[in-house]
């Protein structure tokens, strides 16, 4: 589907922030801030699917170099 383009730890940081921001939705109901929050679902869906879709356009790749 989408050509992997974030490794390991890239990956483990972007599903931690994005549960991180979709827990302060939850627990700040009144906040004024909290529908930014939301913008947590980007870096979770990113760090699940292993693609990113900026990478991509950027030319980026935080995978390790694939053996011949």
């Amino acid at each position: 589907m989408f050509k992997k383009n974030v490794g390991t730890i890239d990956r483990a940081l972007r599903i931690i922030a994005g549960l991180v921001l979709l827990t302060m939705f939850f627990m700040y109901p009144d906040a004024s801030w909290r529908y930014w929050t939301l913008i947590g679902i980007i870096p979770l869906a990113t760090g699940l699917m292993s693609s990113c879709p900026a990478y991509t356009i950027l030319g980026i790749s935080t995978c390790p170099p694939q053996k011949a």
